[in-house]
């Protein structure tokens, strides 16, 4: 009798320090604005420094099957930089239209000087999931050629990407 006494009581203890498993919906996420200067940096480099940002792995409450992550907002993509070997000569941009004969191609150098804003976005979207959670994840990504953007309301946090990775 004492020994059931006993293990009841041990139970409740248990039960007492009983802390659940929290997890977090992006609903009670509460998210970030950042701000990256892209001047200088490597493509690569900096996309997968974003990447991460978007997918919320920087934050202690990150869940693999939810959107944790914050906003970004890149600034200065026209200054962004291929590193290594002529890499913005010899970087193909390919697009297909869907019609026979219609595959269009573009150099890096073309790219940079028609829409630098869209070599950050393909980079990033190459590291994202695909499907709906990967296409929620890159609309939180706001890419500029310029040192202008129109979301200072928002109080953007500078932010600089982690060097060495």
């Amino acid at each position: 009798m004492a020994e059931e006494v006993a293990a009841q009581g041990r139970k409740l203890e248990k039960l007492a320090n009983y802390k659940p498993t929290r997890h977090f919906t992006p609903a009670t996420v509460e998210r970030k604005w950042l701000l990256v200067d892209a001047a200088g940096q490597s493509v690569g480099r900096l996309s997968s420094q974003l990447a991460l940002l978007l997918k919320g792995k920087h934050r202690p409450e990150y869940t693999p099957h939810d959107d944790a992550g914050d906003f970004v907002v890149v600034i200065n993509a026209d200054k962004v930089e291929f590193r290594g070997n002529d890499k913005l000569a010899k970087k193909r941009y390919y697009k297909y239209t869907g019609y026979t004969g219609h595959l269009k191609e573009r150099s890096g150098t073309e790219m940079l000087a028609r829409n630098p804003e869209k070599i950050i976005q393909l980079a990033v979207s190459g590291m994202l999931p695909r499907g709906s959670r990967g296409s929620h994840m890159l609309k939180k990504l706001k890419v500029y050629g310029g040192a202008e953007h129109p979301h200072a309301a928002q109080k953007p946090e500078p932010w600089s990407p982690v060097q060495g990775h």
